[in-house]
C-alpha cells in the first residue's frame, strides 16, 4: 500500500506542476525568461527620402496609363463595360416601367383586400378620422416602431462617431479665448435680425408643430410630420441664439431620455394592444367618438411618442454634423 504524500511533497512533483500550468495558474516561463525591449529602428532622413522615391516611382511606372499599355487598355475595357452596364440597367428599367398597369385601372394587384379593409372599417376599428394614420399607427403600428427605432440607433451611432471629448488643453485653450473669437466659430455673434425673426417664428412653429401632432388623427399630419415642424423650430432657436442658451434647455442626457421614454411607451403601449386585441379579442381600449380631440384608443399616443423622437432626431442630427459635439 502506497504512503499518502504530503502536501510539500505532493507540490514537489512534476504532476502538481503541469496541472497548476494546465489550469493557468502559474505560467512556468513567467519571470525566468529575459525580456529585452525591442529597440525602434532609426532612419535617416535619406532613408526615409529613398523609400518614398522608390515608392513614387513605382506608382509612376505601374499607375501611368500613357507608358503602360495593359492599365491603358483595362481603363478602356472598364469604362465600356461601365457604360453597358448603365445602359443595360436603364433599359431594364424602362421595360419594367412599361409592363407596370396603368394609373387607376381597378384591377391593379395594390387593389385587394387589404386597402378595402382600411377604408371600409378603418373608422370603425381604429376611431381615427384620418385613414392614414389609423392604418400607420394601428394596422402597422410595429413597423412605425421599427422605424422609429431606425431614427433612435441612426443618432446614437452618429453620436458615437462624431463625439469628440474635450481636453483639458483645449478647455483651457477656449478659456483663454475672448468669448466673440469663440463665438464665431459655430454660429453668429447677435445678429439682431434672426434673433428678433426667431423670437417671433420659434413659439408659432413649435405650437403649430404640437398642433400637428395632436390632431394627426383628425387631419392630415401625424408625429412624423410634426416632429419635423417642432426640430425645425428647435434648429431655428439654435441658429439664432446659439449653442449656450439652447444647451440649457437640450443637451446629449436630454435627447436620450425623452428618446429612450417615447419608444419604451411606444413599445409598452403597443405590446399590450397587440396581445390583447390580437385574433379578433377584445382590447378593453375604448376608441373614443370620431372625430374627438380624446379619441382613437392609442393613436394619440403613439403619435406624441413619433413626434418626439422625430424632432429629437433632426435637431441632434443638426448639432453633430455642425458642431462634432454635443
Amino acid at each position: 500500500m502506497s504512503r499518502r504524500k504530503s502536501q510539500e511533497e505532493y507540490e514537489r512533483t512534476k504532476a502538481f506542476r503541469f496541472w497548476r500550468w494546465m489550469s493557468g495558474k502559474q505560467d512556468p516561463y513567467l519571470g525566468k525568461v529575459e525580456l529585452v525591449p525591442r529597440e525602434e529602428p532609426e532612419e535617416t532622413e535619406l532613408t526615409i527620402q529613398e523609400r518614398m522615391t522608390e515608392r513614387q516611382m513605382i506608382r509612376d511606372k505601374v499607375y501611368d496609363i500613357e507608358h503602360n499599355k495593359k492599365l491603358g487598355v483595362f481603363h478602356k475595357i472598364y469604362e465600356a463595360l461601365a457604360v453597358c452596364f448603365c445602359l443595360a440597367l436603364a433599359g431594364i428599367l424602362l421595360y419594367t416601367v412599361s409592363l407596370l398597369p396603368a394609373t387607376g385601372v381597378a384591377d391593379k394587384p395594390v387593389n385587394n383586400e387589404v386597402p378595402a379593409r382600411y377604408i371600409e372599417k378603418g373608422l370603425q376599428e381604429t376611431g381615427a378620422v384620418n385613414i392614414v394614420t389609423g392604418m400607420i399607427l394601428d394596422y402597422r403600428a410595429f413597423d412605425t416602431f421599427g422605424e422609429s427605432n431606425v431614427l433612435f440607433a441612426a443618432t446614437t451611432t452618429v453620436l458615437i462617431l462624431l463625439h469628440s471629448r474635450k481636453r483639458a488643453k483645449d478647455k483651457q485653450r477656449r478659456e483663454e479665448e475672448s468669448e466673440g473669437e469663440n463665438d464665431r466659430v459655430y454660429e453668429p455673434k447677435q445678429d439682431s435680425v434672426l434673433q428678433v425673426a426667431a423670437c417671433v417664428l420659434v413659439p408659432v412653429i413649435i405650437l403649430f408643430g404640437i398642433y400637428v401632432i395632436l390632431n394627426g388623427h383628425l387631419s392630415p399630419g401625424g408625429g412624423f410630420s410634426g416632429g419635423a415642424i417642432i426640430g425645425a423650430g428647435l434648429i431655428l432657436y439654435l441658429s439664432a441664439f446659439g449653442f449656450e442658451k439652447t444647451e440649457k434647455l437640450f443637451t446629449e442626457k436630454t435627447y436620450k431620455c425623452i428618446s429612450f421614454g417615447a419608444l419604451t411607451t411606444y413599445c409598452l403601449a403597443k405590446s399590450y394592444s397587440f396581445f390583447t386585441g390580437a385574433n379578433h379579442l377584445e382590447s378593453h381600449i375604448p376608441l373614443g367618438t370620431p372625430g374627438a380631440i380624446i379619441s382613437s384608443g392609442l393613436i394619440l399616443i403613439l403619435n406624441i411618442c413619433v413626434g418626439l423622437v422625430v424632432a429629437c432626431t433632426m435637431y441632434t442630427f443638426y448639432v453633430m454634423f455642425r458642431k462634432g459635439d454635443f
